[in-house]
């Protein structure tokens, strides 16, 4: 089973858990959406199976920088035209692992999840 990691190439998080990844010699290919854009589709399909409020990375320097006005009474709809339209919005990394999806970068998770299914 393959699997796909989303995020951006100079993001600490993401460096991290590919460092993880290659330390338990599991195979994956990285998918970077600042530089290579993202399928809005995608996009859409990630906030039905998380919800926008887990990929939206409120703690991010793009946020920060948003206008209240663009923060206020933000819906899913909001949401996702703003990660569209600011990649960085999203909370990275992004791991596809057949019908898995991992958001963030947890090491015990990543053990629990994916060791078992490469050892």
């Amino acid at each position: 089973m393959s699997i796909e990691i989303y995020g951006i190439k100079n993001c600490d998080t993401v460096r991290k858990a590919r460092r993880w990844l290659e330390a338990h010699h599991i195979d994956y290919q990285f998918h970077d959406f600042q530089a290579e854009g993202l399928d809005p589709e995608k996009l859409e399909q990630w906030i039905k199976t998380k919800g926008w409020d887990t990929l939206l990375n409120r703690r991010s320097t793009t946020w920060r920088n948003l206008s209240d006005e663009c923060k206020a009474n933000l819906d899913e709809s909001g949401a996702l035209r703003l990660m569209i339209n600011y990649p960085t919005l999203i909370k990275r990394p992004v791991l596809e692992f057949g019908s898995t999806l991992l958001v963030g970068f947890d090491p015990e998770r990543y053990n629990k999840i994916l060791k078992g299914s490469y050892t």
